[in-house]
């Protein structure tokens, strides 16, 4: 088996992803592995976003609402890292990235690009009816990906992370 050296973490700033990126910088420390932690906008986010600019204040003046929802992602990672991970951060070398897409489309190309040797994310662990309409994204990865992926189940990374300490 080969040696985990980059470790994708995707998030969407949710408590129940918090439960893969703790489990992934975890992971990374005890391996000497590095982490992205990975955030996808997805388009529909950019059209709430630009029919909310439209009704304001903001309706006539000039401006890039991609680039500047963008940037509002790129410091809610950074709060979401602090405010949740701190503990972890200066125990493993960690890169952050913010894009605009698809999210399970995107990670499955983040993972090819960046070369990851595993992609951990949390699941929502939903099944039937609710799982056939709305789809998961974990799946999607599970069927995609490059690598190897560990979903982790938030209430198995809780325990874990309270054996751990």
């Amino acid at each position: 088996m080969d040696q985990i050296k980059k470790i994708l973490a995707p998030t969407d700033f949710s408590e129940l992803s918090q439960a893969g990126v703790r489990y992934a910088l975890h992971l990374a420390q005890a391996l000497g592995a590095e982490v992205t932690i990975y955030h996808v906008v997805n388009y529909e986010e950019i059209t709430a976003y630009r029919e909310w600019m439209e009704e304001g204040a903001m309706a006539n003046s000039t401006f890039r609402p991609p680039q500047q929802l963008l940037e509002r992602c790129r410091l809610a990672l950074d709060q979401f890292l602090k405010d949740h991970f701190s503990d972890l951060m200066p125990w493993v070398k960690v890169h952050k990235k913010v894009e605009l897409g698809v999210p399970y489309k995107n990670i499955v190309e983040e993972a090819k690009r960046e070369g990851a040797d595993l992609i951990v994310l949390a699941t929502h662990g939903r099944t039937g009816l609710s799982h056939a309409l709305l789809g998961s994204v974990t799946e999607k990865v599970v069927r995609n990906a490059p690598c190897p992926v560990l979903s982790i189940r938030p209430q198995l990374a809780a325990s874990a992370a309270q054996k751990a300490a």
